[in-house]
Formats: structure tokens, C-alpha cells, sequence
């Protein structure tokens, strides 16, 4: 009971209506379309135009490569061919030997002067090819202002896709009583919403970018992670072996640890797998692992979701979509990586839904046919904001120890 003024707070629990994409965790939580049904869980933006831009910037590390040995510890000038955002007051550190270098001068692009032993460790040669590493700055007292240095935004373009589906069922089928199930109606409308959301689904991990005519209209679609992560991180895509062990395994996925989008969520990764590929990760678990059954037990084997790695975790979800073309397709051997903490949907017109020749005034009539129907529309585009973070494992085979 409420007495007085009745507010949003006297809602019970999930009756107020959800977005399209929370009603699809609500509804079918093991459904076609987990990654879209995720998204109802994290931050949505909206999108102003066809074209979504926004920007991303990414942490510089500058480093010293020698074009030639320095022979003696009393040179000052190297010859370079790799630097990047040095500046005078730089320091810089030999990795193996320990000394520590002061940059004088910006650097050309052949040579930068330096101040060599700066520090305990005295100068001594260097073989060509070394890399010197960036260890952070230091100024004499009333010294002149550094040079500014800035990191420079990055801008990326998705483009919206227009998705759209459609439910109908003539009004005979309509009025026929059913045994069994909602009735026809709420059937072929649940079929539209598992359709229009696998179709998001499918376009969010293959969807390619592409904007041009269809039937004299302009036309567009999206670029989905898989695209994404090729063209940007291209090191992240990782082609199994015949077999694949621990080892291997952690290799493949170490380098989508390598940057972290939130500090404050730690190196969380969520895996798509197919069956092939849970099935072979579970067999390197298998293989490498000591495990024991007891006189107890009334259940035997092992089911796991998580892989923990010494640099992060990766939380593997079977996603039925890779499976639907048989164990021998491309995406039932396949791992795909997301950060959820970099990734989001840009709506530019969230789910909607027209429905003709229902009860009700609000209703349109469609040109007097016997028929109640209705479609959904959405309009959207994913946001991939870190891309090394992402990535893709192709063709798991076989488990091997290792």
C-alpha cells in the first residue's frame, strides 16, 4: 500500500518497460544475442548523425634506436632511426648496461646530442641497433620551460545501420485458440525480436563499413569488432596451431592484456568462443592439470568458464551464433575478445516498433488486409574505443600438454 503521491520509487521490480536490448537479457538470457543483450548493461551514447566520430588517444612510451655502435663512452652524438616525441631534458636508459643518457638537443632525423653517464652507472659503448628507453625528465635550477608536448586525438567514423524485421500472422490464425504456447500472435512477435536481435548481434562482431545507394536511397552499414580489430590491431588476430597448448594459449592472448582501458576494473576480458574452441580450451585445462575423484562424488568432469593468466582474466561465454554452421566452420574454431570497457552502442533511433490492423485507435490500418502485423526498427553503431585491447583466435584443433 501507497498513500500520498505515488512516485517511480513504488515500482515493483521490472515492470517498468526496459530498452530493446534489456528486454533481450531479460527475456533470453542464453539467447542468439549475448554481446547485444551485454550492451543493455553498460553506458549508451546517442548518435547525431549517419556518421558517429569520437576520438580516442593513446599513451606515448619514446625510445632511442641506434643507426650505429657508439665506440667509446665519451660520444655525445647518436646516430638514430627510431625516436618519437623527445624532447631536450629527456632521459633515457640502456637497457643492459644500465646508464642512463640526458637528451640535449631535439632530435633530427638522423642524430641527437646527449650528456652521456648521467647517473652512478658510467658511459660505456654502444653496439648498433640499441634501444634506449624512456625514463622521465630532469631540469638544472632556473632552467627554461621544456618543450610542450601533447597527445594527439585520434578521430574514428562508424556509420549507423538501419536494422529492421518484421511480424505478421493473418487474423484467423490470430483468433484460433492454442493448446500450448502464447498464441500466435505473441509466437511471431518473440520470433521478430530474437530475429532483429541476432541481426544487431551478427553486424556488432562482422559488420564492415560501407556507405553507398540501395534502390535510389542512400545506404550504409556499420564496422563490427572483427573489422575493427584487423585493420587497428592487427597483432591481436592469432592463428592457432594444429594443436595448442598452455603456453601457446597464453602467448595468443597475452597481447590484448598489454593495455588497460579502466584501472580501476583490472584486466578483464569477455571471450566469444565456439563449441570446438571451449571444447579445446577445456582440454588444455585437462591435459595440463592433476585432478582426483573420491568415493563421494555422483558427478564427474570439469566445466570451466573463466582462464585466469598471470596479467588478467578472460570470462569465456559459448556463443550459439558460432556454432550454427557446424563444428567445421571458421567461427565454431574461433575466440573473440572483448572489452566491454571499451566498447558501446551509439543509437541514433533506439528500437521501435509499428504495428498494423491491432485493437486500438493509435493502430494504422495496412491497405484493409486481413492481417495483424508490426516491424521493428533501430538504427545504431558500435563504438570500439581501444582496439588493442580486443582480438581474434582462429582455428583451434586439438589440446596438447605444454
Amino acid at each position: 500500500m501507497a498513500t500520498g503521491l505515488i512516485s517511480s520509487a513504488n515500482l515493483p521490480t521490472d515492470l517498468a518497460a526496459k530498452s530493446f536490448a534489456g528486454m533481450i537479457t531479460r527475456l533470453m538470457p542464453n539467447g542468439n544475442a549475448p554481446l547485444f543483450a551485454l550492451t543493455s548493461l553498460l553506458k549508451d551514447e546517442t548518435a547525431h548523425g549517419l556518421e558517429h566520430g569520437y576520438y580516442t588517444k593513446t599513451m606515448i612510451f619514446p625510445s632511442l634506436t641506434l643507426a650505429a655502435a657508439v665506440a667509446d663512452g665519451a660520444a655525445t652524438t647518436f646516430t638514430t632511426t627510431a625516436y618519437s616525441d623527445v624532447v631536450a631534458g629527456d632521459l633515457f636508459r640502456h637497457d643492459v648496461t644500465g646508464e642512463i643518457v640526458i637528451v640535449n638537443t631535439t632530435p633530427t632525423t638522423t642524430s641527437v646530442t646527449v650528456t652521456r653517464g648521467v647517473g652512478s652507472t658510467a658511459a660505456a659503448a654502444m653496439s648498433n641497433g640499441t634501444v634506449l628507453y624512456h625514463i622521465g625528465n630532469a631540469f638544472e635550477q632556473g632552467s627554461l620551460r621544456p618543450q610542450a608536448v601533447a597527445l594527439v586525438a585520434t578521430r574514428y567514423i562508424n556509420y549507423t545501420q538501419i536494422f529492421r524485421n518484421s511480424w505478421a500472422v493473418t487474423k484467423t490464425l490470430a483468433a484460433l485458440p492454442m493448446i500450448a504456447g502464447d498464441g500466435a500472435v505473441a509466437e511471431s512477435k518473440r520470433d521478430c525480436a530474437a530475429f532483429h536481435a541476432l541481426a544487431i548481434e551478427k553486424a556488432l562482431f562482422f559488420g564492415q563499413k560501407f556507405q553507398g545507394t540501395r534502390n535510389g536511397m542512400p545506404f550504409q552499414t556499420m564496422e563490427g569488432i572483427v573489422a575493427r580489430v584487423t585493420t587497428a590491431a592487427s597483432g591481436n588476430i592469432i592463428t592457432m596451431g594444429p594443436t595448442t597448448n598452455w603456453t601457446q594459449l597464453e602467448a595468443a592472448l597475452d597481447p590484448m592484456l598489454a593495455v588497460q582501458t579502466d584501472a580501476t576494473s583490472g584486466n578483464i576480458r569477455t571471450m566469444f568462443v565456439g563449441g570446438v574452441a571451449r571444447r579445446v580450451i577445456h582440454n588444455i585445462a585437462r591435459v595440463n592439470s592433476t585432478y582426483q575423484i573420491t568415493g563421494v562424488e555422483t558427478s564427474w568432469g570439469m566445466q570451466i568458464d573463466t582462464i585466469k593468466t598471470p596479467r588478467g582474466t578472460f570470462e569465456m561465454i559459448e556463443h550459439p551464433l558460432f556454432n550454427a554452421y557446424g563444428n567445421s566452420s571458421t567461427w565454431a574454431k574461433m575466440a573473440i575478445v572483448v572489452d566491454l570497457n571499451a566498447f558501446a552502442i551509439a543509437y541514433l533511433r533506439k528500437t521501435e516498433e509499428k504495428n498494423y490492423n491491432e485493437d486500438g485507435d493509435r493502430c494504422a490500418v495496412d491497405s484493409g488486409i486481413d492481417a495483424k502485423g508490426g516491424t521493428l526498427t533501430t538504427e545504431l553503431t558500435c563504438l570500439i574505443k581501444n582496439p588493442a585491447a580486443f582480438g581474434i583466435l582462429y582455428s583451434f584443433t586439438a589440446a596438447a600438454f605444454g
